[in-house]
């Protein structure tokens, strides 16, 4: 018993006492003597006994756990949504299984199938990157499972099991290229990641919808597809100082390739925000310790983990028979002006 952990049957054996009679000393039933009792809980304590709450959550029916797959746990918007479904479901007497996908699809699939063997009561997701086979879900909806994604969701994905929690991702953009053109930015650049995400999708959009209804060309030149990181920043925006006329203002679909950005115009001697007015999107903790400090959309993050997790929990009260899905619920960005984004 040193290289595992002790189990009922070993307390059995040990004291000659049927498995169904520790089960019951341990649970304080009324039919087992206050000596056997205490000689069972003596063992137990000796062997360092621990009741499997999962199996036990099963004979009842719940396993009490739900599951969470997050793209990766680096930066700070993950991390502050996983806080706020850990805080809610504890509230909520939730257990929480936690999975990263590393941005790959295949990883994605087999974390669901874990967390599906796991026989957690719901799962929340957001997705991988590189996801574009759906099928896994299917058998998440086909079990009917209580499904919410949160952040990136698959918009066009429905079951009365499905819903899903997101920031407006139009609006914060919109809000982004307005704030550039009252700062007198008339060139402005826009880094996105693949479009297929609905958050990148949706920001490119409200960048374009805004340039159009404020009278300004949309120019291709200035769309730069990258990776959404520190590194993919640095080469979009080696890309854009080589252009004939340089852009006067960027908004970046994220703070770390805004962070890659300000760093080629310091090198190039652009100043922020007087030659370029630079915006990013996330409000990670580092905006503020740039220098200048990043202007960015705060995406509210610890609220949408803490409304993901009420959001199934509306699914789990009401049952497999449910009618619909709980209203998809959309969050309202907010923009925070710093310096690298104030010229007036």
């Amino acid at each position: 018993m040193a290289n595992r952990r002790a189990s009922i049957t070993d307390l059995a054996k040990t004291l000659g006492l049927s498995p169904s009679t520790i089960s019951r000393a341990l649970s304080d039933h009324d039919d087992v003597s206050e000596a056997t009792k205490q000689r069972v809980r003596q063992l137990a304590e000796e062997l360092h006994y621990k009741p499997n709450q999962l199996a036990a959550g099963l004979r009842r029916g719940r396993s009490n756990t739900l599951g969470v797959l997050v793209p990766h746990i680096t930066g700070h918007f993950f991390p502050q949504v996983v806080h706020g479904i850990a805080t809610e479901a504890a509230k909520l007497g939730f257990n929480v299984m936690i999975c990263q996908s590393n941005e790959d699809a295949r990883q994605e699939q087999k974390n669901i199938d874990l967390l599906m063997n796991s026989q957690v009561e719901g799962i929340l997701v957001s997705l991988s990157n590189s996801t574009h086979n759906y099928s896994h879900f299917e058998e998440v909806r086909q079990q009917n499972i209580p499904l919410v994604f949160f952040d990136r969701v698959m918009e066009d994905f429905r079951g009365s099991n499905v819903s899903s929690v997101m920031l407006d991702d139009y609006q914060g953009a919109y809000q982004v290229v307005a704030h550039l053109i009252e700062q007198g930015c008339t060139r402005i650049a826009h880094f996105t990641g693949p479009l297929h995400l609905n958050i990148h999708k949706n920001r490119h959009q409200g960048y374009r919808d805004a340039l159009t209804a404020h009278g300004l060309p949309i120019d291709e030149e200035l769309i730069v597809f990258c990776d959404m990181s520190q590194k993919g920043g640095i080469q979009a925006m080696r890309q854009l100082v080589k252009l004939p006329k340089r852009p006067d203002g960027l908004f970046s679909s994220n703070d770390l390739a805004a962070v890659g950005a300000l760093q080629v115009a310091k090198t190039h001697r652009m100043r922020v925000p007087q030659d370029i007015a630079i915006v990013g999107f996330s409000n990670e903790m580092f905006t503020s310790l740039t220098e200048p400090m990043l202007s960015s959309v705060d995406q509210r993050c610890e609220q949408m983990g803490k409304t993901a997790v009420q959001l199934l929990q509306k699914m789990l009260k009401s049952g497999p028979n449910r009618q619909g899905p709980p209203r998809p619920i959309v969050l309202k960005p907010k923009l925070l002006v710093r310096e690298s984004s104030q010229r007036r």
